[in-house]
């Protein structure tokens, strides 16, 4: 994995080189690189280059996905295909990610798996694949098809800790991720997270050290992110396991089957999203005796952060949705304490349901939850946020709303729309809206919607 270095040019801080993928992306099909190499409107060239500069810029502190295409607009990458494995030629790319003009083995890695899996996506999951895409069980065996050839399925015992929260928090809450990491890694369990900075970083950053104090080997520090969110979450360099999904669906699913816990620290509307789409899940009446812990947890200063999402919870899914998950903050040790108990239950349950251990199948998650939004100003102003539907029902277009939000602020798609057609509008019931307005707010006062900058809401709230 030694990068041939051809020149560097000194006026500016870029490298051009080749590498050679080793484990993991020995060998491409010749119609693989043809769609990597396509630059046409329905090629994946440039989702490649894109992918490819989130990973060469791994550890970025913007969320802006079109910063780094802004200081590197020479960037370029090809895949060559050769008798004896596949060639990866990079021109103009981040120095950055080069010491003494080779590639850094982890960022190399994470370009590795950037390939693996667009040329799966293009391939496997392509029009002309003959999947069935349309059934529940389809979607779900296509995330299972993703993940294996990732290499993230493997019979072990439950360990697997997800944890969401925001990219844009504060120093408090990102150190309490890293307490929480610790606790979590001196119990012998992995993270998984969104692979990001804030709180999808913290928790890895302090699993390390415990795994290194319990002398524990081969850990797994999983990132799972999709094309319109990794240009602008770049992934951190505590990442060792990356995974493209095809969609945000796709994503939460993934996470969902993957993950034998989930812990959920402060964040913004990408959090909020995550949430309701589990609770969603949970609160089926198929799902109802399935063990899943759930922690909400955060520093003490965080209490009232997680008593408006309580609220809001409370507003729009009603008390049951409350009773599937904990609210613990201050109390790092506790959390992991909780979190241990409750991957406990699940291994117990699985054997009795003879379920795998590394990837659940027997949560039911229906169509509603699985097709791709296109969080277009129609689709948008089209959600049905009324009292009168099952909570289920609500929380699914209560997560599109939020999904829309976020698309709005770091997808390129939704910044574009909303540069020529302003703001989306969501309706719903007036106590909704109302309730839905004040964590808004509270998340641009908190500078939960981005890391740098003055915020400009991408949404108008309509009663």
């Amino acid at each position: 994995m030694k990068a041939s270095i051809e020149s560097i040019d000194t006026r500016l801080p870029t490298v051009n080189t080749h590498i050679y993928p080793r484990g993991g992306l020995d060998v491409l099909s010749r119609t693989e690189v043809a769609r990597l190499r396509d630059a046409s409107a329905g090629g994946m060239h440039d989702l490649l280059r894109r992918c490819a500069l989130a990973v060469l810029t791994s550890g970025s502190a913007s969320d802006d996905p079109r910063a780094a295409r802004e200081l590197y607009p020479d960037f370029d990458i090809e895949v060559q295909q050769q008798d004896r494995g596949v060639r990866i030629d990079l021109r103009n790319a981040p120095a950055m990610a080069f010491v003494d003009g080779e590639i850094i083995h982890g960022v190399a890695e994470l370009l590795f798996a950037a390939v693996r899996d667009l040329a799966y996506i293009a391939i496997e999951l392509g029009e002309d694949a003959g999947r069935d895409l349309e059934s529940s069980e389809g979607i779900t065996d296509s995330v299972f098809g993703l993940l294996r050839n990732a290499r993230l399925l493997r019979p072990a015992d439950p360990n697997l800790v997800v944890c969401w929260g925001g990219h844009s928090i504060s120093r408090e809450e990102y150190v309490y991720t890293k307490q929480v990491g610790y606790e979590l890694g001196l119990r012998g369990l992995d993270i998984c997270t969104g692979c990001g900075p804030g709180a999808m970083k913290g928790p890895m950053k302090g699993a390390t050290i415990a795994h290194a104090k319990q002398r524990r080997r081969n850990t797994r520090y999983i990132g799972i992110t999709e094309p319109g969110i990794i240009a602008a979450e770049s992934p951190n360099p505590i990442v060792n396991h990356l995974v493209i999904m095809p969609d945000i669906e796709k994503r939460l699913e993934a996470f969902v089957r993957l993950g034998h816990g989930i812990i959920v620290f402060p964040g913004g509307v990408g959090t909020a999203e995550e949430i309701l789409y589990l609770l969603g899940i949970l609160l089926r009446e198929e799902n109802a005796e399935l063990p899943f812990p759930l922690v909400f947890t955060g520093p003490g200063t965080s209490a009232p952060y997680f008593e408006q999402i309580d609220r809001f919870i409370r507003l729009t899914l009603g008390d049951e949705a409350t009773r599937r998950y904990q609210i613990i903050t201050g109390d790092s040790a506790e959390v992991a304490r909780r979190m241990t108990t409750g991957i406990r239950k699940v291994r117990e349950h699985r054997i009795a349901q003879k379920d795998s251990f590394f990837f659940n199948w027997s949560v039911e998650i229906p169509e509603a939850f699985q097709r791709p939004f296109v969080p277009t100003h129609e689709a948008m102003a089209a959600l049905d946020l009324h009292h009168g539907r099952k909570a289920h029902e609500l929380a699914a277009d209560l997560r599109r709303a939020f999904s829309g939000i976020v698309a709005g602020n770091v997808k390129e798609d939704g910044m574009r729309r909303i540069e020529e057609r302003g703001p989306f509008e969501i309706h719903g019931d007036a106590d909704i809206m109302q309730s839905l307005d004040a964590l808004l707010r509270a998340f641009v006062e908190q500078r939960r919607m981005k890391i740098a900058g003055e915020y400009k809401p991408c949404y108008r709230v309509v009663a």
